[in-house]
C-alpha cells in the first residue's frame, strides 16, 4: 500500500493455510490496546480449530500486578478472504450479536509460518507475533516497516517483554 493514501484499507494476505496458522504464538509487540495491561509479559496467543469450523483463541499473560490471566474468545474465518477473522471475547451466550465482533486481519506471514503481522482495518491495533518469545531485531524492523508502508502509525508501539516462559493452566488454577 502506497503510504499517501491512507484512507484505504490495508491489504490481507490472501492465501493464509489455517491448519498452519494454529497452535501456539508469543506476542512480540502491539500498538497499545484498551483491554491488555501496558505492562503485561509473557503475553501469548493459542488458536485451535472447534469442532464447528470456528477458532478458538486463548489469549494469556501476566499482568502489571503478576497475576496470570486469560481471555478466551471465538474467531470465525472469512470464506472470502482467507487472511481475515471474526473474533469475540464475550460470554459464549453472547457471541451470537454481529456488531460483538472484532476484525483480526493477518497483514503479512513468513511462509514457514514463523512470524505473523496481524492488524485492523481502521488501523488502531496491530500485534507481531512469532513462534518464539524473541525474534531477530532486523526482521521485527522488516516487519515494522511493512505496518508503515500498509499506514500503521508505530509512535506508540510496545514491544512485550518475554521471560520465555508462559501462563500455564497450573499458574491460571492456583488464581483462582
Amino acid at each position: 500500500m502506497n503510504e499517501s493514501t491512507p484512507e484505504a484499507q490495508p491489504t490481507s494476505v490472501e492465501d493464509l493455510d489455517l491448519q498452519r496458522y494454529l497452535g501456539l504464538w508469543y506476542e512480540v509487540g502491539r500498538l497499545p490496546l484498551r483491554f491488555e495491561d501496558d505492562a503485561a509479559v509473557d503475553v501469548t496467543a493459542e488458536y485451535s480449530l472447534r469442532e464447528d469450523g470456528t477458532v478458538r483463541v486463548d489469549n494469556r499473560c501476566i499482568d502489571a500486578e503478576g497475576a496470570p490471566t486469560r481471555a478466551l474468545g471465538q474467531a470465525v474465518p472469512d470464506a472470502e478472504h482467507p487472511g481475515r477473522l471474526r473474533v469475540s471475547f464475550l460470554p459464549e451466550g453472547l457471541r451470537w450479536i454481529p456488531f460483538t465482533r472484532a476484525d483480526y486481519w493477518v497483514l503479512e506471514i513468513d511462509p514457514d509460518y514463523r512470524h505473523a503481522l496481524v492488524g485492523t482495518p481502521d488501523r488502531k491495533h496491530l500485534w507481531l507475533l512469532g513462534r518464539e518469545p524473541v525474534i531477530d531485531a532486523q526482521l521485527e524492523r522488516e516487519y515494522l516497516g511493512a505496518a508503515r508502508r500498509q499506514g500503521y502509525d508505530l509512535a506508540a508501539w510496545i514491544t512485550t517483554p518475554q521471560s520465555g516462559g508462559r501462563v500455564t493452566e497450573e499458574m491460571l488454577a492456583e488464581e483462582q
